[in-house]
C-alpha cells in the first residue's frame, strides 16, 4: 500500500510537469488539467486500497492520453505553436479542404507574427504596440481564414483569442517559436 502511494506520487509529479509544459504551449488543453484535478480530488477523498488502485489506473490512462496529445503535432504536421493557433481557430464540422487551409493559415500566421514581433522588444508593455499586434493578427486572419466556413463576423473574435494567446506566450517563459 505504501509503495503504491509512492508510485502514485511519482506519477503525479510526471503528469503535473507534462501538463504544465503542455498548457504553457497550448491553453486549449485545459481539459486534461481539469481531468487530472478530478482524479486527484477523488483520490484525496478516500485512500483505501481500491481507491489507490483506481487512481493509479486513471493516472496511467491520463499519462497515456497526454502522450497521445503531444503526438498530435506530428499527426497534424504542425509544431506546438502552430497547433495551438490551429486549435484556437478550429471549428467543428469543417471540410477536409478547409481544415488544410486552416493549418496553412496557422503556419503562415505564426511565421508572420514571429517576423513582426522579433524587432519589437517588450511590445506587450506598450498600449500602442499591443494595438498594432492585435490589428496585425486581425489582418492576417482576414486574409487567410477560409470563407466559408469562417464568416467575417467570427474573424474579429478569433483574432482577439489569438492575440490573448500570443500576449500570454510572450509575457511568459515560453515565447513563440517557429
Amino acid at each position: 500500500m505504501k509503495r503504491k502511494n509512492t508510485v502514485i506520487q511519482d506519477i503525479r509529479e510526471v503528469v503535473e510537469k507534462k501538463l504544465q509544459q503542455m498548457l504553457a504551449t497550448n491553453p486549449t488543453r485545459m481539459d486534461y488539467y481539469k481531468k487530472y484535478q478530478e482524479i486527484i480530488a477523488e483520490y484525496n477523498r478516500e485512500k483505501d486500497r481500491a481507491t489507490i488502485e483506481e487512481t493509479f489506473r486513471k493516472l496511467m490512462d491520463l499519462a497515456d492520453n497526454l502522450d497521445e496529445e503531444q503526438q498530435r503535432t506530428v499527426k497534424e504536421g504542425l509544431n506546438e505553436d502552430e497547433l495551438a493557433l490551429f486549435d484556437l481557430l478550429y471549428k467543428e464540422d469543417i471540410s477536409k479542404a478547409a481544415r488544410e487551409r486552416l493549418k496553412q493559415a496557422s503556419r503562415s500566421l505564426l511565421s508572420s507574427l514571429i517576423e513582426h514581433l522579433t524587432p519589437m522588444q517588450h511590445w506587450f508593455q506598450n498600449a500602442q504596440t499591443q494595438a498594432d499586434v492585435e490589428v496585425f493578427i486581425l489582418d492576417r486572419l482576414t486574409e487567410s481564414l477560409p470563407d466559408p466556413p469562417f464568416a467575417a463576423s467570427e474573424t474579429q473574435e478569433l483574432a482577439h483569442r489569438v492575440y490573448e494567446y500570443v500576449w500570454q506566450r510572450y509575457s511568459s517563459d515560453y515565447p513563440l517559436a517557429a
